[in-house]
């Protein structure tokens, strides 16, 4: 959803300097070009949200249906089940990406929410933001 004047690469420096201590970031890369990156950051500050982890996920233009979102997601929810503060990873993908949906849902989120008109495109039309979450395998057997 970023527009590339809003990518800043000191912002990228930090986000992955902070979540050594308490996430994940991930990139991916084809003939040393960055095709794709993911993260798992924590869901804010306070103490009653320290389970929760909000997940992006983002595939490059020209490299999505070829398995790089699967492995990116893939290996975030292997570190989310490792972890033992992680119980809860939630997103918000946009109504119309369905092949986002459908990985999502592939992997084990459910739709949880609807954000009606949370995105306003450059034509001035809105889209819906849909809530999705996910559950650590070791964390729901323990509920």
């Amino acid at each position: 959803m970023s527009q590339p004047h809003e990518l800043h690469v000191a912002a990228f420096a930090q986000k992955i300097a902070e979540l050594a201590e308490a996430g994940s970031y991930l990139v991916a890369e084809r003939n040393g070009g960055i095709v794709g990156h993911a993260l798992l950051e924590p869901a804010g500050s306070l103490a009653a949200l320290t389970h929760v982890r909000t997940l992006t996920l983002v595939v490059h233009p020209g490299n999505t249906g070829q398995g790089i979102g699967t492995a990116l997601l893939s290996a975030l929810q292997e570190w989310a089940r490792a972890s033992t503060d992680v119980q809860r990873v939630e997103l918000r993908v946009r109504e119309t990406n369905a092949a986002a949906i459908h990985l999502y849902k592939k992997c084990g989120f459910a739709e949880e929410s609807r954000f009606h008109r949370r995105v306003k495109l450059p034509d001035g039309t809105y889209l819906d933001d849909i809530g999705m979450t996910w559950f650590p395998v070791a964390r729901e057997a323990k509920k």
